[in-house]
């Protein structure tokens, strides 16, 4: 599971069959601290619901073309879920 955070959203002007109506949201890779780390990405929105701001967990390469339906569409990232919170122990 990798952790990001949600800097804004991508408008294709051409859209591949089976991503129709997939947001296709710019995120902010996090380390533990969630402090930025690397270089913002495009994730394909999975859960349809994130939005500006949120926490969100995503994945890369395969398990991201698995996370849409249907499954194996041409995404390298997709966000799978939107996290309420992290604990972190010291």
């Amino acid at each position: 599971m990798l952790l990001g955070r949600v800097i804004g959203q991508v408008v294709p002007c051409i859209v591949t069959k089976g991503l129709e109506g997939v947001p296709m949201l710019i995120v902010q890779p996090l380390d533990k601290r969630l402090q930025p780390k690397g270089k913002a990405i495009v994730c394909a929105d999975a859960t349809r619901m994130a939005g500006e701001g949120e926490l969100v967990s995503y994945e890369g390469g395969r398990e991201a073309a698995m996370a849409l339906e249907p499954s194996f569409v041409p995404v390298d990232h997709a966000i799978i879920a939107i996290v309420d919170g992290v604990n972190i122990e010291s």
